[in-house]
């Protein structure tokens, strides 16, 4: 069965879509820990990311990189922190999350955004990722 982020990849579930590549899909977090809160994947599901051969690794740390540096540039804050935990969904994620604070990282902390605020964040973190 295909996971939900395998799903969102196909375009069968909806996603603010940051930036995209052929490898990989960067899109906002619709449970935000911070506004600004961005998913990284490879488009391939796999489950871990310890089990992404070396250069996929590689390739994914490269894409949030570069996601990252636009998140920071759209987002004021005072640093962008990046988790990988893997729990909640079975399908290898890069959390990118703009910090003021230790506490922005508590995953049992969301805020909420409207539809349009959504898609406005997406557009302008997504115009400043240069790929």
């Amino acid at each position: 069965m295909s996971t939900l982020f395998t799903k969102i990849v196909r375009g069968e579930i909806p996603a603010y879509k940051v930036a995209e590549n052929s490898k990989f899909l960067a899109f906002l977090d619709i449970r935000p820990n911070a506004k600004g809160h961005v998913l990284c994947i490879p488009k391939k599901e796999i489950d871990k990311i310890w089990d992404l051969e070396a250069e996929m690794y590689q390739e994914l740390m490269r894409f949030t990189r570069c996601v990252a540096i636009a998140l920071e540039k759209t987002v004021s804050c005072k640093r962008v922190g990046m988790a990988v935990v893997g729990l909640e969904v079975p399908h290898t994620h890069v959390h990118l999350i703009p910090l003021n604070e230790m506490g922005d990282m508590d995953f049992s902390n969301n805020v909420e955004m409207s539809d349009e605020e959504f898609k406005e964040l997406a557009a302008s973190i997504g115009s400043k990722v240069d790929l």
